[in-house]
């Protein structure tokens, strides 16, 4: 559960500062529904850029924004594509919502706001004392350090020192404390030691995505609502949701394979991760390529417990099909010899490496349970191509500049030929063997408690749903606080 406990001392110091900067606070209720949010602040936001560090952007922490860079406001379905069969080779309708649309181009500002507003709105983090601290294997910390600068905090991002170019440029550009640690994506050990160190000192405050409630209590009430939203928007008669995928960086996203459960009973909710580092298939080892989820450990708060199918993608089909969706010969591949929807070529640069392997481990689901054409199978984007530029390039200067016959084969390989292995069905003991695995990071190496590691196993006290509705609970906090702090009242 989440600890919504007062320090008054704390809350003083951070409404203080909501004060002296206008920051009012969204709720998750208008996070879900944009119409809930207040007139005067969508009035302001037609003058605000999508990636600007205004106290505004907090209200644009939704599915629902507008595909716009500046002065959008928001639409009742959120941005998705849906890609055909001739593209993914399988007869079902696959849709991926579009992170790229979140301030920052990333969906993680909202996972990391999940877990900043709970000790802002209850003075725990205080904003005079600490400095926020965000462990990551990339997006996370770029989300976490541009809340912290909205709401006024310090910011320090941890991330693997190999990660792409982009992601370092843009936390130094913010102002960011940035940490490189050694490694890759799948070195998150690495992470974890290096926030063990800042804990020692007083003064940092650590938002580990891997163990805060606050990150499922928000992919469950707003990307799963909507994910829901898009399905009842394209469903036709007869459509059934069939499947969600989800790559496992925190797990955040798979409790909002939770809600789309309780909503769809007969939905398949798959996990996907790098073959090149198989934690769930094979115990976790090596290195890989598919920037944004880490490996070798199962995250504290990954519901393994309804999780249907592990699914490893090969990091080498995601780098392939960056290079297909986001070169001019790539594009004139899928244009004129596919003969797809020009609209639909373009937004395939909303795929970053992560939501394309999502998309991947949708069509290897697709595959294993036969998914007709009345099937629908969700997903998210992550993030998009803008943040994997310096990548692309790598690939060219790798394997010499991009052909026709390149892109050809680069579908027919690394898409089109997908095949139903490195994959798991999870039975009961299955999913316990995996559930197990926590021990070995949460107990023996972070000092967590055997009970609580049982209560999310057994859910003997209803530990899953008691969080998903602590949304309620935070609501009324952070409306609290935006009344106490007058900000409205003066906006």
């Amino acid at each position: 559960m989440i600890d919504f406990t007062i320090n008054r001392t704390g809350l003083e110091h951070n409404l203080k500062k909501a004060r002296e900067h206008s920051i009012l606070i969204p709720t998750i209720s208008q996070m879900q529904n944009p119409d809930l949010i207040p007139g005067k602040v969508r009035d302001r936001l037609k003058t605000v850029g999508l990636w600007d560090v205004n106290p505004l952007n907090l209200f644009r922490v939704t599915w629902k924004n507008e595909a716009r860079e500046s002065g959008g406001l928001f639409q009742a379905v959120p941005n998705f594509i849906e890609l055909p069969p001739e593209l993914t080779g399988v007869p079902c309708r696959i849709v991926a919502m579009a992170g790229k649309w979140f301030p920052t181009g990333c969906h993680k500002v909202g996972a990391s706001f999940g877990c900043l507003a709970p000790r802002l709105v209850t003075g725990q983090f205080d904003v005079d004392v600490h400095k926020a601290v965000w462990p990551s294997t990339g997006n996370y910390c770029r989300g976490g350090a541009f809340n912290s600068k909205l709401l006024g905090a310090r910011g320090v991002a941890i991330l693997p020192a190999e990660m792409s170019q982009e992601r370092f440029d843009w936390l130094h550009e913010i102002g960011a404390e940035v940490i490189a640690t050694p490694g890759c994506e799948s070195n998150v050990k690495e992470i974890f030691d290096k926030t063990n160190e800042l804990k020692q000192d007083p003064q940092y405050m650590i938002f580990n995505q891997f163990e805060e409630m606050g990150n499922p209590l928000w992919h469950y009430n707003v990307t799963g609502t909507a994910l829901a939203d898009v399905f009842e928007a394209v469903k036709r008669p007869g459509d059934r949701f069939a499947g969600a995928c989800f790559t496992s960086g925190s797990a955040g996203t798979m409790s909002a394979g939770d809600l789309l459960k309780e909503r769809y009973p007969r939905l398949k909710l798959g996990v996907g991760e790098a073959l090149q580092c198989p934690t769930i298939l094979n115990n976790g080892f090596g290195g890989h390529r598919i920037e944004g989820i880490g490996d070798k450990h199962i995250p504290w708060i990954h519901n393994v417990k309804n999780t249907d199918m592990a699914i490893a993608i090969d990091d080498e089909d995601s780098q392939r099909l960056l290079r297909l969706f986001n070169t001019p010969e790539g594009r004139d591949y899928l244009l004129n010899t596919l003969k797809l929807d020009p609209v639909l070529v373009e937004r395939l640069s909303w795929m970053g490496i992560s939501g394309i392997a999502n998309v991947l481990c949708c069509i290897k689901m697709a595959k294993y349970y036969e998914f007709t054409d009345r099937d629908v199978v969700g997903t998210v984007l992550t993030d998009s191509a803008v943040m994997y530029g310096s990548r692309i390039q790598e690939l060219n200067d790798l394997y010499g500049a991009y052909t026709a016959e390149e892109a050809r084969l680069d579908h027919s390989l690394h898409m089109l030929g997908l095949k139903t292995d490195s994959l798991l069905e999870l039975g009961y003991a299955e999913r316990k063997r995996v559930h197990h695995l926590k021990y070995y990071t949460w107990v023996e190496q972070q000092g967590k408690d055997m009970h609580d590691l049982n209560a999310l196993w057994y859910d003997t006290e209803g530990t899953w749903d008691a969080v998903h509705a602590q949304a309620r609970d935070l609501d009324e906090l952070i409306n609290a606080f935006n009344e106490e702090s007058g900000v409205l009242k003066n906006l």
